[in-house]
């Protein structure tokens, strides 16, 4: 059995995340009272009680979406396989590092909250969009995308599941483009933060020197990176990958697959709710040989 943990990055919030764990161990209210502590302000009570729109805000989804996944790890660890791989969908790669052992906890609230202050900052100074896209083939949205200035693919989240970001006009006018190339569904986000595209150059900018102070060191486990799908584990790597995934495409399709290349057959989702798992089942639908065991940790399992 070859296994991989997985950590769950924007998208996966709602009001009450974490919380049959942290009713059910001390180790899990211990992580979120930290992350309260060290943030100065009681981010478990907005994850417990919210509201949505306070807690969606990217300054405080962002910690909150790590805490959940650490508080859940933590309060789950003793009954976890020791993972052979760590992979994390854009935020979620903080979370996986932190599981990894190259990044401190509380360092990492610091990177979180910064990254989505400076996203923040950036998406007010030049908004943009966002949009999903079904039914197309990687190749068609990037060369469609790649015909209309200003517009790229952010996520490739599955067969026939992409995101693409950018500037809101371009993203309108390459939605129009991709109906007519017959996407069977198209969904603008009702976000004007450009994740994974050119307009957050500045905030990747000023979040290198944050990156650059941390104290990040070498991985315990591989992480599989985002930009690449490849393995890495070197502090240099991880701080070159932390760099250029605010900008960069989220290649998650890509690194699944490469999970499974490397005889990956158990992948667990450590955090709020269940969106990676579905992903996973969904790439991995058609593979040789026996189905891979796919378990969400967004409530504690069954004993």
């Amino acid at each position: 059995m070859a296994v991989a943990w997985l950590f769950p990055g924007q998208g996966s919030q709602y009001v009450g995340m974490a919380g049959a764990w942290v009713q059910q161990s001390a180790c899990a209210r211990d992580a979120l009272a930290e992350a309260s502590e060290h943030l100065s302000f009681d981010l478990a009570g907005l994850m417990a009680e919210g509201p949505l729109d306070v807690l969606s805000d990217t300054y405080n989804q962002q910690p909150a979406l790590l805490a959940a996944s650490v508080a859940i790890l933590r309060a789950a660890f003793d009954e976890l396989p020791p993972p052979d791989f760590v992979a994390g969908h854009s935020l979620g790669e903080y979370s996986a590092l932190v599981a990894a052992g190259a990044l401190g906890y509380p360092e990492a609230l610091s990177l979180v909250r910064e990254r989505g202050r400076l996203m923040q900052l950036a998406g007010s100074a030049a908004p943009g969009g966002m949009a999903a896209i079904l039914g197309l083939e990687d190749a068609q949205v990037e060369t469609i995308c790649g015909t209309i200035a200003g517009v790229q693919v952010a996520n490739y989240n599955a067969s026939g599941q992409v995101v693409i970001s950018g500037e809101r006009a371009a993203v309108e006018t390459a939605v129009l483009a991709l109906k007519d190339a017959g996407a069977k569904r198209t969904v603008i986000l009702p976000i004007t933060i450009a994740a994974h595209s050119f307009l957050m150059a500045p905030a990747a900018a000023a979040l290198a020197l944050a990156i650059d102070r941390a104290g990040i060191v070498d991985a315990n486990t591989p992480l599989i990176a985002n930009l690449s799908a490849q393995p890495i584990r070197s502090a240099t790597e991880l701080r070159h990958e932390l760099r250029g995934q605010l900008t960069g495409s989220v290649r998650w399709a890509e690194s699944v697959r490469r999970l499974a290349s490397e005889g990956v057959d158990h992948f667990i989702e450590i955090g709020s709710g269940t969106v990676l798992s579905g992903l996973v089942k969904r790439i991995l639908r058609d593979q040789e040989g026996p189905p891979a065991t796919v378990v969400s940790l967004d409530q504690p399992l069954a004993a």
